[in-house]
């Protein structure tokens, strides 16, 4: 099945009401986007290049847009007004896993002894489902884009997302937690939690647009997302470097198809 054909059975199924739709004053774009995410938690050494590096899973979603300087119901752009022709609302579902470890100088081949090893033994998986909206700024005229004046558009965005969180954290329980080191701070009544939740997400962007045709573009969003909670990759000790809840980084590249 070829990326159009997807998108639009994924349009039958997510918008089968166009028609109810097109009457307030817009028209929908669809797309799939994908790539890989940085997340940043409680594993791992804090600013390490290594640990974000390694640290890194995948993510998928599907989006969808009103596209207020079009309307569907009568094949014409609308009146010419400042937020018609620059923002946008995207709402999209999204899915993405990491696997996650404890990396970083404290845990290098050279560290012996019961703290290390008990870092070592720790591994974690993360598996985050959210939905939500966002709010798109497009500094150029998203009218001009859709006509074919310039092939780029660049935008910012911010939002909000429900998540839905599934973490799953293995340990050696042999290992470390009678060590005067960590004082019982990774004690596994109080740091680490395998019961999944929910939680809120404020989610900002950066991207581009680059016109394929004149009823698809290219886009490529560069993503930050802060979590509600500090429980998302299940770990939670009581050490000074945890600092701050879960977030994390995704660079994604997407597909997205004008509906007319």
């Amino acid at each position: 099945m070829n990326a159009k054909l997807l998108l639009l059975v994924i349009a039958f199924l997510v918008i089968p009401k166009q028609d109810l739709y097109s009457q307030f004053g817009f028209s929908h774009e669809i797309g799939i986007i994908t790539g890989p995410v940085v997340f940043y938690s409680d594993f791992g050494q804090r600013n390490d290049n290594e640990t974000n590096l390694g640290n890194t899973g995948f993510g998928v979603g599907l989006i969808h847009y009103m596209n207020f300087a079009y309307r569907a119901d009568c094949n014409c752009y609308t009146r010419d007004k400042y937020f018609n022709d620059h923002f946008k609302v995207r709402s999209e579902i999204d899915y993405h896993k990491t696997n996650l470890e404890h990396i970083g100088e404290w845990v290098a081949p050279d560290q012996q002894g019961a703290a290390p090893d008990f870092l070592r033994s720790m591994k974690g998986t993360a598996s985050v489902f959210e939905i939500g909206a966002q709010l798109e700024y497009f500094p150029f005229s998203i009218r001009d884009f859709a006509a074919g004046s310039y092939k780029i558009a660049p935008f910012i965005s911010a939002g909000l997302h429900w998540v839905s969180y599934d973490p799953n954290v293995t340990y050696d329980d042999a290992l470390g937690f009678e060590s005067g080191y960590y004082n019982g701070k990774y004690d596994p009544l109080t740091a680490i939690n395998n019961e999944g939740g929910n939680t809120w997400a404020f989610v900002t962007s950066v991207g581009v647009r680059y016109k394929l045709t004149p009823l698809s573009d290219l886009m490529l969003d560069s993503r930050w997302e802060y979590y509600f909670s500090n429980w998302v990759d299940g770990l939670n000790p009581d050490v000074v470097e945890n600092k701050a809840n879960e977030w994390i980084y995704w660079l994604n590249i997407g597909y997205i198809y004008y509906l007319e």
